[in-house]
């Protein structure tokens, strides 16, 4: 993988299979922070790691499972999938082992980042999660708050976000690539999406091979560049690694993506592409469609 390269695709593993859908070690992202992996269990199977020099969330995004990081099995999950609730995340620092025993099909994204500092373990369930809307009509998304800049924790920040379909998400573009406190700060960015696919509603399998639902995430560098638009589906992750940014969901599916940050400060200062900032001024009220999701 060349360090240009920025859309990630998954493993497709058949339904009723486990497996890793995305390995993605830092070392072969070619960036300094965040290593990011997304697994499959199957109802019994059980994944056992440690986060060594490391700290590391573990966010469920469907079915159920029973994880002991040394103080006995907890339950954790209650979603089918991304689009039918808020999450379980489970938070542990360096030299922490833990297990997750599988109870139905489960699906877990684990992001991890180098650290050296030993915090308490914390268990974040869906009552301590913090739901709100953001933006105005078609640039209007449900922001759900998992691990916040005020949470104990040394560099990691979690976000899943919620765009119904046709709107525009991420918006206006902002960046995060310098270190200039406190107008903005530099964090490398995971965007890894799930796509609902309507005709399959209220039965959508974790994952689903022939999906056709997508979006678009344009990336670019300055006011006049052309960047790159990548096309993503579901199961895909996008590496921002510096520039603007700014994501819009395909008409008909509405798109959730989970943020995973890190970097120079635990801060979500940002700098917005001032040509495109004036729009605020012409929001009215939400998409009526949200919340997709609640509790």
């Amino acid at each position: 993988m060349s360090e240009n390269i920025s859309l990630v695709h998954s493993t497709r593993i058949p339904a009723g299979q486990a497996g890793e859908l995305l390995h993605l070690p830092r070392q072969k992202a070619q960036w300094e922070w965040m290593s990011f992996f997304v697994h499959r269990l199957q109802p019994g199977d059980i994944y056992r790691t440690c986060t060594e020099q490391e700290e590391a969330a573990f966010v469920i995004l469907g079915g159920t499972c029973q994880a002991d990081w040394g103080h006995g099995p907890q339950s954790l999950g209650k979603r089918r999938n991304v689009f039918d609730g808020y999450p379980y995340t489970l938070y542990l620092s360096t030299q922490t082992h833990v297990a997750f025993t599988a109870e139905t099909t489960c699906e877990i994204a684990e992001c991890r980042v180098p650290s050296e500092l030993q915090l308490e373990p914390q268990l974040i369930t869906p009552k301590e999660v913090v739901s709100s809307l953001r933006g105005g009509e078609n640039a209007s998304r449900q922001i759900v708050d998992v691990i916040t800049p005020t949470f104990p924790a040394d560099k990691l920040m979690v976000i899943e976000v919620y765009t119904p379909s046709g709107n525009w998400s991420s918006y206006p573009p902002h960046k995060h690539d310098v270190h200039n406190p406190p107008a903005e700060v530099a964090l490398d960015e995971i965007y890894y999406f799930r796509i609902q696919e309507p005709e399959l509603v209220p039965s959508r399998p974790l994952s689903n091979d022939q999906a056709s639902g997508f979006a678009f995430q344009h990336l670019y560098s300055g006011e006049n560049a052309e960047g790159k638009t990548l096309k993503t589906r579901d199961g895909d992750a996008v590496l921002v690694r510096s520039g603007y940014h700014t994501v819009v969901a395909g008409p008909g599916y509405h798109v959730y993506y989970l943020n995973f940050l890190a970097g120079s400060s635990r801060t979500m200062a940002v700098t917005e592409d001032t040509q495109h900032s004036w729009i605020r001024s012409r929001w009215k009220t939400p998409d009526p469609r949200l919340p997709l999701v609640k509790e």
